[in-house]
């Protein structure tokens, strides 16, 4: 009763969907909010990934976060800080997707191997698992689908196209890449290529091998972000549900519990993957940034990261850090949001 009279509280409109139908809106509900916070997040995204690929040079191309966003807008405009754009909101759509469906679905399989009805609340221990579970298998998913590591790979080559020192694989010109380190110069007319185009280039030089590069930092950082991510999320709105009244269960949450608990589990997540991720971007930034010829040995992960480690220690491992948390904190806030309130009122 009290959670009803609640003026904060979502509309709830009761049901009991089938296990299918459920799946259905998770992949709705989590596509959507997918989709709205990569629009809101990609700046920020893009001046993590320009940081991360900086940290094996000689000279630092940006002295922190504010100072590339400033340049960025500068030399490139909104159309810079939303270079590689259209990529990753399909990956955040089917990312999202995959991650609540699974996480849902995991739950199930827990409850069903330790015989509990399908309503238990699960410890935080078990939804750490329904977790990492949700992200082992959508790092896994997207893999098999073509879909999420070549994303990755396309939109951090798109997101240093600007900033290279020379052509990069896609055959940009050299005038365009010295026009970005010195405006003055002027850009030349013609287009930098588009996701298509680089990944054409990448297969047509790298094989197919060469779209799944990074795939081990984009394993490590799914599998333990989800854990990281659920269970903070589960554990900061219960905590704030159960301040409201003892008898309230997770399905009581309200507007501003899901926004809190999501922005906890946004930092979390961000800061403690966060080595991973920068390992990945670095190699997958390396060849353009850095290229060392056909002949060089491809990069590994634990190669580079101790090339980054000798480079800048833990520091540079986490490069890029502090606006990546801060852009994941309202971001995470907002997929939760969205999606506990669409969960809540369509079932």
């Amino acid at each position: 009763m009290e959670a009803a009279s609640d003026p904060l509280s979502w509309d709830s409109i009761p049901s009991t969907p089938s296990s299918a139908m459920r799946a259905v809106k998770d992949i709705t509900f989590g596509s959507i909010a997918g989709m709205v916070s990569k629009v809101f997040e990609h700046p920020f995204d893009l001046t993590k990934v320009r940081l991360q690929s900086q940290v094996l040079d000689t000279t630092a191309r940006f002295n922190g976060p504010i100072d590339c966003l400033v340049k960025t807008w500068k030399n490139e405009g909104v159309r810079g800080l939303y270079r590689g754009l259209p990529a990753p909101i399909v990956a955040a759509m089917l990312e999202n997707a995959s991650l609540f469906m699974s996480y849902s679905e995991l739950q199930d399989v827990i409850r069903r191997i330790n015989s509990q009805p399908m309503s238990h609340d699960l410890s935080l221990p078990q939804l750490a698992l329904a977790g990492a579970g949700a992200g082992a298998i959508t790092s896994f998913l997207l893999q098999v689908t073509h879909t999420f590591t070549p994303v990755e790979l396309v939109k951090c080559k798109m997101q240093v196209q600007m900033i290279a020192p020379g052509p990069l694989s896609a055959s940009i010109p050299e005038s365009t890449a010295a026009a970005a380190l010195n405006p003055s110069l002027g850009p030349k007319s013609r287009p930098l290529p588009g996701p298509i185009a680089i990944l054409t280039s990448v297969i047509r030089t790298e094989g197919l091998r060469g779209l799944w590069l990074g795939q081990t930092g984009t394993l490590i950082r799914e599998c333990g972000g989800g854990a990281a991510w659920f269970t903070t999320k589960e554990f900061v709105g219960t905590t704030l549900i159960k301040r409201r009244g003892s008898e309230l269960t997770r399905k009581d949450i309200v507007p501003w519990e899901s926004a809190l608990s999501g922005a906890c589990a946004g930092g979390i997540f961000n800061f403690s993957m966060f080595p991973a991720d920068s390992i990945k971007s670095t190699m997958q930034t390396e060849e353009d940034l850095r290229p060392r010829g056909s002949n060089a040995p491809k990069p590994t992960f634990l190669g580079t990261a101790k090339a980054m480690y000798r480079a800048q220690g833990v520091k540079g491992l986490y490069a890029g850090c502090g606006i990546t948390v801060a852009r994941s904190i309202p971001s995470s806030a907002i997929i939760f949001l969205i999606y506990d309130g669409l969960s809540s009122r369509f079932g």
